[in-house]
C-alpha cells in the first residue's frame, strides 16, 4: 500500500491510538506507519496513562465511544501527563469510512495536530530559558571535573570550531551548548536543538534540508529547512549517533562544501552555521563498528566535552538542589527558605541515575510537598529516602517487606498519589492498599 500523501512533511512524532476496537486501531496503525510515525496503541485508560508517563505521546487518537466522559483518563491527575498532546476525538464507525474514502484528511488533521503541539513545546522552551539565561554563571558547581569542563568550554567559545558534547541523559549537553553559543560571536543569531531520535529519516531530512514546493508529492509550498533557518546561528543535533547512513552523507557534503541544494531547487543554499552534536552513547565506538561515517565525526569532533555523571560530582548536590529549591519556590510563591541536615544526607547518597533532570524533578516536587518553610526528608520520594546505604547488608536490601515498601511507593509515586488507580495497577482492592501502607508506616 503506497503513502497517500508519499512524502509529505509530516516531521514524524509520537502518536497514541486509544479504542476497543482491534480494526480501528490496525487500519490507523497500518497508515500512520508508512508516514514515519511511531504508533502506541490502548484498549483502556490504565493502558493510555502508563503509556504516557513513560513516553512523550505527541497526538492522542480516540475513539470517543470508550474515551469520552471517562473520568478516570481526562481527570485532574492523567491530565499533567499531556500538557503537550494534541487529543483528537474519532468516532470508529466514520473514521474507518475515512479512512478508505480519503485517508489524507485523517493524515492532514494529524499533521495540524502536530505543528501546533511542537508550536507549543517550542514556546515553552523559549520561556524557560528567558528564565534562566543560558550562559556560563548558571552552570553551577565546585567539583574539579566540572570546573575543568567550564574552562573548555569557555576557551572555545568565540571560536566556530563544531563541538560534540558526551555524557549520560540529564548532564546538561543542551544547557553547556547554549551557554558556548551565548559566549560566541554567534550569539545575536539563532540556537536551534534538533533531536535526531525523535523522526524518521525521511522527515528528518525534511526538518534539515527543507524543500521547495513540487518537490514531491504533498509538497504544497516551500519549507525551509533547519540547516537555513539558523543562518549564521548555531545547531545542535541531539543523539547525533542515530542519524541515518544516508543523511550522514548528505549532511558531511553540506558541511564539505558549505552548501547544499535543497529537493525541488536548482539552486544550492549557502551555509555559515556552527554545529554542536550530543550523544550519550560512545561514538568512536559506532564508529568502529561502521554505523557512523568516520570522515563526519572527524568534522563534528573538532573538540569533545565530557560532562560528567552527577554522581561523580556528588560535592555539587547541594549547590544544585538549593538552585532549583529557590526557582521552585519563587515559581510556585511559596515560602521555603533551607534543606534539612538529613534532606541533604539522603540527596547525596542517591545515585542519580537520571542525572541534574532527575534532581531537578525531585526539588520540584519537595518544594510542592512542603509544609513549613523547610525542606524535611519527608519531602523526598520513597525510593529516595530508602536508598540501601553502602554498608547496608544484602539481607536488608533483599527484605521482601522492604521490596514490597518500595514497590508500593514506585506505585503511588507513578498515579500521582492517586490510591485508587494505584490499587487498579496493583491488582489489589482499595482496602488492601490502605492496609499495606500502613504496615509499611509502621
Amino acid at each position: 500500500m503506497a503513502s497517500p500523501l508519499n512524502k509529505i512533511a509530516v516531521q514524524g512524532g509520537n502518536i497514541l491510538i486509544v479504542s476497543d476496537q482491534i480494526k480501528f486501531r490496525n487500519q490507523l496503525r497500518r497508515l500512520l506507519s508508512l508516514e514515519g510515525y511511531k504508533i502506541y496503541e490502548a484498549a483502556d485508560a490504565g493502558t493510555v496513562i502508563a503509556i504516557a508517563a513513560k513516553e512523550d505521546i505527541e497526538v492522542l487518537l480516540c475513539d470517543n465511544n470508550l474515551i469520552i466522559g471517562d473520568n478516570t483518563l481526562f481527570g485532574k491527575e492523567p491530565a499533567s501527563l499531556f500538557t503537550y498532546t494534541e487529543i483528537i476525538s474519532l468516532t470508529s464507525s466514520s473514521a474507518l469510512a475515512n479512512l478508505e474514502e480519503d485517508p489524507a484528511s485523517v493524515l492532514t488533521m494529524i499533521h495540524h495536530a502536530l505543528e501546533k503541539v511542537r508550536m507549543q513545546k517550542r514556546i515553552q522552551q523559549l520561556e524557560q530559558w528567558a528564565e534562566l539565561p543560558p550562559d556560563f554563571d548558571n552552570i553551577l558547581g565546585e567539583s574539579s571535573m566540572i570546573r575543568e569542563v567550564l574552562s573548555l568550554a569557555r576557551k572555545i567559545a568565540p571560536t566556530d570550531a563544531f563541538i560534540l558534547l558526551q555524557g549520560e541523559a540529564g548532564t546538561g549537553k543542551e544547557m553547556f551548548a547554549r551557554a558556548i553559543h551565548a559566549a560566541s560571536p554567534r550569539n545575536r543569531n539563532p540556537f536551534i536543538a534538533l533531536n535526531c531520535n525523535a523522526f524518521s529519516k525521511e522527515a528528518l531530512e525534511n526538518e534539515l534540508f527543507g524543500y521547495k514546493a513540487g518537490a514531491f508529492p504533498g509538497a504544497l509550498r516551500d519549507k525551509k529547512g533547519i540547516l537555513e533557518e539558523v543562518g549564521k546561528g548555531s545547531l545542535l543535533l541531539n543523539e547525533i549517533g542515530e542519524m541515518d547512513a544516508g543523511l550522514q552523507n548528505k549532511l558531511w557534503e553540506a558541511l564539505e562544501h558549505n552548501e547544499f541544494v535543497k529537493p525541488g531547487d536548482t539552486r544550492p543554499t549557502q551555509l555559515n552555521i556552527r554545529i554542536f552534536s550530543s550523544t550519550k552513547k560512545d561514538l568512536t565506538g559506532i564508529v568502529q563498528e561502521g554505523k557512523f561515517r568516520e570522515d563526519l565525526f572527524h568534522r563534528l569532533n573538532v573538540f569533545t566535552i565530557h560532562l560528567p555523571s552527577l554522581k561523580d560530582r556528588k560535592m555539587d548536590v547541594p549547590l544544585l538542589a538549593r538552585r532549583f529549591m529557590k526557582y521552585f519556590a519563587g515559581k510556585a510563591d511559596v515560602r521555603v527558605l533551607g534543606m534539612s541536615k538529613d534532606f541533604l544526607y539522603h540527596l547525596q547518597r542517591y545515585p542519580w541515575r537520571g542525572n541534574i533532570r532527575e534532581l531537578k524533578n525531585v526539588m520540584e516536587r519537595a518544594v510542592i510537598m512542603a509544609e513549613s518553610d523547610m525542606l524535611t526528608e519527608d519531602c523526598l520520594p520513597f525510593d529516595i529516602r530508602y536508598q540501601p546505604t553502602d554498608d547496608a547488608s544484602i539481607s536488608s536490601a533483599f527484605d521482601l517487606k522492604n521490596v514490597e515498601r518500595l514497590h508500593l511507593q514506585k506505585v503511588l509515586n507513578f498515579t500521582g498519589g492517586n490510591k485508587a488507580e494505584a490499587a487498579k495497577l496493583l491488582n489489589i482492592g482499595l482496602t488492601t492498599l490502605y492496609r499495606k501502607i500502613n504496615d509499611s508506616s509502621n
